[in-house]
């Protein structure tokens, strides 16, 4: 028979051991509803905040509101987001500010892009200890980005520069080297400029397209070589009479010398005016003025200015083949070339003249009060002329100006076919005048214009306006003997007297009026207007025969002139 012992115990244990089986789980489940509890509790707290361990800039905005995030950014990021930006391309750099250029921050977007509270509780655990940087959202005023882009662009680009040669006043080569030329697309400065001005150190850089000088240091290095050191080798001596001697020193060289951009090299010039007056400054005293006998007229009284014969140096000769002088490192010494002038006009021939003829003379009258203000001026200038024989008289180049500075008034002219007023008006009829008294000496008709409308005080085809700095009177001397101008006017009117020695005798034929035509109407307006009955244009001629004084005939020469019609003028009231 068997038996069976019980342990009262063994229950106990079995609890106590399936405990300590699962006292970890227990532990799990608190641990777990802890940070539940706690998670709950982060999550409703941080509700609407920035996410924690986020910044900006370096500046931590993790955990607080939108509004005190943009406040703390806009206290603490205000000068970075004003910093200047330093934009570069290739070897030019230029600036940028931003508040003056539509650059700037838009605080809310910035904040906003942080985005929400994270619902992961791993990823709201780790951000206890973890940052994030999140950047800043730009705002553009596209009118003053564009503007600032295109001055950036024009900054960063530039033409390529050629290398430079010239000769320095201490007779020395003076190279500057060739620069690179860029371009910069705006397209790029704009992306450039909106996707990077906020880098932490303030720089953006741009690409730029180079363009390489057409004349490199090289090239100027050698034409330095081959001529800047040889015609500075040593003075270039030019001898002339009495021992006087002209020089071309080295430091003289860069006036003469020049080199300018041909393709891709440099070309020489070589200045022979700049040498002809750096030497005139030397050798002008070698030189004696010529001077034809001329008179010096006081009134009546006539007093001889005796001839000269003068000595030039003739430039062309002695600057010949300049180029090569001033190369030629040997030979630095030349002879200066002298044309030694006589007088055609001596002393001894203007002491035997004699003004006891009057060879041409002619008068005219019929001018307003203004006009002979003009007239009497300009003959009062005239009076006393000189023309030498072979010379030309130009009535424009005696008188110089007529302006009111020189005496000359207001005056009529006639002004595309009616009347107005023009300072030095009524010299026309002076220079008409003046045209008959040589037309009848005999002078040779070197330039002069008839007016374009007949005027009928002077003789149909034979009358001569001017105009100052465009129409001339001009006539030659062609005799052996020299003639004097005598003008004088008054209230009325106006005589010219060429004397001198009376050569030829003179006679005009006037031709028949022919082919007219008739006149236009218009009607003006203003102060200035006055009605005129117009007149029929036409063409006439004028025949001048020259006779010695045997009466042999020595020339017939035959003048056509056409006069426009003269306008039939109403005035508006």
């Amino acid at each position: 028979m068997s038996s069976r012992t019980h342990d009262v115990h063994a229950p106990r244990r079995a609890n106590r051991s399936l405990f300590r089986r699962l006292w970890w789980l227990w532990t799990l489940l608190g641990v777990l509803g802890i940070g539940g509890v706690l998670y709950a509790t982060d999550l409703v707290m941080s509700e609407g905040t920035v996410p924690r361990g986020v910044s900006v800039g370096g500046v931590d905005i993790g955990g607080m509101s939108p509004n005190q995030a943009e406040v703390r950014l806009r206290n603490q990021l205000a000068d970075e987001v004003k910093t200047p930006v330093d934009v570069t391309a290739g070897g030019l750099e230029t600036t940028v500010d931003p508040v003056t250029s539509g650059l700037t921050v838009d605080w809310d977007a910035t904040v906003d892009q942080a985005g929400e509270q994270p619902k992961n509780p791993i990823t709201r655990v780790t951000s206890f200890w973890q940052t994030r940087e999140v950047g800043t959202v730009s705002h553009f005023n596209d009118n003053l980005v564009n503007g600032t882009v295109r001055r950036v662009a024009d900054d960063l680009s530039q033409d390529a520069s050629n290398a430079t040669l010239a000769i320095n006043d201490q007779g020395k080569a003076d190279i500057a080297d060739d620069v690179d030329g860029q371009s910069v697309e705006q397209d790029a400065v704009d992306a450039a400029i909106r996707d990077n001005w906020l880098n932490t150190d303030h720089r953006v850089s741009v690409d730029a397209d180079v363009t390489r000088a057409a004349v490199s240091r090289e090239e100027a290095d050698k034409v330095a070589r081959e001529v800047v050191d040889k015609v500075t080798s040593g003075d270039l001596v030019f001898a002339g009479r009495d021992n006087v001697e002209g020089v071309l020193r080295p430091a003289d060289m860069g006036r003469v010398v020049t080199f300018v951009p041909d393709g891709d090299s440099l070309r020489t010039d070589w200045n022979t005016e700049a040498a002809k007056e750096i030497l005139t400054g030397q050798l002008g005293q070698t030189e004696v003025e010529f001077r034809n006998a001329n008179f010096e007229v006081n009134g009546n009284d006539l007093t001889v200015i005796p001839s000269q014969d003068g000595v030039e140096i003739d430039w062309e000769k002695t600057l010949d083949k300049l180029q090569d002088k001033l190369l030629d490192t040997r030979e630095r010494h030349h002879d200066v070339t002298y044309n030694d002038r006589k007088a055609t006009y001596t002393t001894e021939m203007a002491e035997k003249a004699t003004f006891d003829d009057v060879m041409g003379e002619f008068s005219t009258d019929g001018f307003a009060s203004d006009s002979g203000v003009n007239i009497r001026r300009v003959a009062e200038q005239v009076n006393g002329a000189i023309v030498l024989p072979g010379e030309t008289f130009s009535l424009n180049g005696y008188t110089g100006p007529r302006g009111e500075a020189q005496g000359y008034v207001d005056a009529g002219v006639i002004q595309d076919g009616h009347a107005d007023t023009a300072v030095g008006g009524g010299i026309s009829q002076f220079a008409t005048t003046l045209y008959n008294a040589s037309y009848f000496a005999g002078m040779e008709d070197v330039a002069h214009t008839a007016h374009s409308y007949y005027i009928s005080r002077y003789p149909a085809g034979r009358e001569a306006t001017v105009y100052e700095g465009a129409i001339d009177l001009q006539f030659k001397n062609t005799f052996d003997t020299p003639v004097l101008i005598q003008a004088s006017a008054d209230s009325s009117s106006v005589s010219v007297k060429l004397r001198g020695v009376r050569h030829v005798d003179v006679e005009s034929i006037p031709g028949a009026k022919t082919n007219y035509t008739d006149p236009e109407r218009i009607e003006l307006e203003g102060d200035k207007c006055s009605p005129s009955s117009g007149s029929r244009g036409f063409t006439t001629t004028d025949t001048r025969v020259v006779r010695d004084l045997s009466g042999r005939e020595v020339s017939r020469n035959t003048t056509t002139t056409k006069y426009d019609p003269s306008p039939i003028v109403t005035c508006k009231k």
